[in-house]
């Protein structure tokens, strides 16, 4: 399961967000994203779980309270194709 973790910290990286989540269950994956021009964080990221592990997690952690931020998490949807980015 892909989990969609939204208004994280600025603070927040991989390592914090994969131990949030690994109180919940065994995380396979977490990721911070961050902002291709400043390398920033964008204040979102992704992490992956099983599904039973996942859907406690999101149900958890959905509306905790984070470093005074109170976290967005639902099971994240497919990304939509977007028109090509080429030059004409």
């Amino acid at each position: 399961m892909n989990i969609y973790v939204g208004n994280l910290p600025f603070s927040v990286g991989d390592d914090e967000l994969r131990n949030l989540f690994g109180a919940h269950g065994n995380v396979q994956s977490a990721k911070v994203i961050l902002d291709r021009e400043t390398g920033r964080p964008r204040g979102f990221g992704f992490v992956e779980m099983s599904d039973s592990e996942g859907r406690a997690a999101v149900s958890a952690l959905n509306g905790h309270n984070l470093d005074g931020r109170d976290l967005k998490v639902n099971e994240a949807r497919p990304r939509e194709q977007r028109g090509g980015g080429g030059r004409w």
